[in-house]
C-alpha cells in the first residue's frame, strides 16, 4: 500500500480507458477542456508494456511542460491490456505522470482515492499466440497477471477512510452484465467464462471488505467495458467510463 499526496489539485477527474492514445488524453485535458490544477486518474488499460521503454519516456518528455504549465498531474491505474511491472514497479513515477501499484491512495482535494487495478482479457488467447509468435523483449500484448487481486490484509489496515475506489473492473452487480462478445472468445478459451465471473466475485469481495469496515464509500469509478453507465448500489454511486470518457469527482467541502 502507497498513499500519493496531491494537495494542490483543485479538481480531480477520472477517465477511462485510453489504449496507448497519451497524446489524445492530455489534448483533451488541457487544450479541449482547458483543465488546470486538475488530478486526472486513468481507470485502466493506459498501454503500457506495448512498446519499449524508451517509448514511453519520450512521450513523457512532449507532453510534460503542457502538464507543468496547465499545473496537471495524471495517474495511472493498472488494467488487463497493460504489463503489471510497470505499476508494481513504478517505473513510471515523474512528478505530474506516474503510474502506481494496486491499492495504492491518493489523497487529493478533500479526497481518500483507493486505486485497484487489474481484469481478464477476453481476446487472451488471440494475444497468447501474438505473443508466441512475435516475441520481442520488454514488450508484449498479454500478461498472464492481470487478473486483480483480493487483499484482505491491505483492506482492512488502510491508515484513512476511503470515499472514492478507481478500479478498471466492477463488481458482479455492476454493468456490463451480458455475455454478448465474450461466449464468442469462450469457443477458443474454456476457462474463459469461469475466469471472468472469478475476476467479478473478487471485486464483489473488495467492495463488501471496505463496507465492512465502515469506508464511507460515495463514488466507484472504472472504465474495461467500453460503455457509459451509472447506478446507485448500497449508497454508493457506481461510474463506468467510456474509452477516452472523463468524469469530474465533485469537491468535498
Amino acid at each position: 500500500m502507497k498513499l500519493f499526496d496531491y494537495p494542490d489539485a483543485k479538481q480531480i477527474i477520472v477517465c477511462g480507458d485510453i489504449h496507448g492514445d497519451f497524446n489524445a488524453m492530455v489534448f483533451k485535458l488541457c487544450i479541449q477542456y482547458g483543465c488546470t490544477d486538475t488530478l486526472l486518474v486513468v481507470a485502466g488499460d493506459c498501454g503500457f508494456g506495448f512498446d519499449k521503454p524508451g517509448y514511453y519516456e519520450q512521450l513523457y518528455n512532449k507532453v510534460a511542460k503542457r502538464l507543468q504549465n496547465t499545473n496537471n498531474w495524471v495517474v495511472f491505474v493498472r488494467g488487463n491490456h497493460d504489463d503489471p511491472a510497470y505499476f508494481q514497479e513504478e517505473r513510471i513515477r515523474h512528478k505530474r505522470w506516474r503510474t502506481v501499484p494496486d491499492y495504492s491512495i491518493l489523497s487529493a482535494d478533500g479526497h481518500q482515492i483507493l486505486c485497484i487495478g487489474g481484469a481478464t482479457s477476453i481476446d487472451r488467447s488471440q494475444r497468447q499466440k501474438q505473443n508466441a509468435r512475435y516475441h520481442i523483449k520488454d514488450v508484449s500484448s498479454y500478461w498472464a497477471d492481470e487478473a486483480p487481486i483480493f487483499d484482505e490484509s491491505v483492506l482492512k489496515s488502510l491508515p484513512t477512510k476511503i470515499d472514492t475506489v478507481i478500479t478498471h473492473t466492477a463488481p458482479s452487480f455492476c454493468e456490463l452484465n451480458s455475455h454478448i462478445g465474450l461466449e464468442s472468445w469462450a469457443e477458443w478459451d474454456d476457462t474463459l467464462i469461469d475466469d471472468v465471473q472469478r475476476e467479478r466475485e473478487t471485486m464483489d469481495r473488495i467492495f463488501n471488505c471496505l463496507k465492512e469496515q465502515g469506508h464511507p464509500i460515495e463514488k466507484w469509478f472504472y472504465g474495461h467495458f467500453h460503455r457509459s453507465w451509472s447506478g446507485v448500489v448500497d449508497h454508493t454511486l457506481f461510474s463506468m467510463l467510456d474509452i477516452m470518457e472523463f468524469k469530474e469527482l465533485p469537491t468535498t467541502l
